[in-house]
C-alpha cells in the first residue's frame, strides 16, 4: 500500500493490526507498530492504541500490550 503511493490512517493502521491479531504474526504486528510510531499516528489516538493492545493481547505478548496500555493517554474501555 505504502509502496503504491497510498497514505495510511488510523482506520488503516486499526484494520492492519486486527489482520495481526487474528493471524497470529506478531512479528509484522510490531513492524507495523514501528511504523506508527515513525509517523506520530500513535499519539492521543485511541483507534491505533487499542487496535495495538488487542494485537499483542491475541498474539500472548501481554506484556507488550500492557505498556501500549499504560502508554495510551486517551483510553477506549
Amino acid at each position: 500500500m505504502i509502496l503504491a503511493g497510498f497514505a495510511m490512517d488510523k482506520f488503516t493502521f486499526r484494520s492492519v493490526l486486527t489482520a495481526c491479531g487474528s493471524l497470529l504474526t506478531l512479528g509484522e504486528g510490531k513492524q507495523i507498530h514501528a511504523y506508527v510510531i515513525s509517523t506520530d499516528h500513535h499519539k492521543d489516538n485511541e483507534f491505533v492504541g487499542s487496535a495495538l493492545v488487542d494485537m499483542y493481547s491475541k498474539c500472548k505478548s501481554i506484556k507488550s500490550a500492557e505498556t501500549v496500555f499504560e502508554r495510551m493517554t486517551q483510553k477506549n474501555m
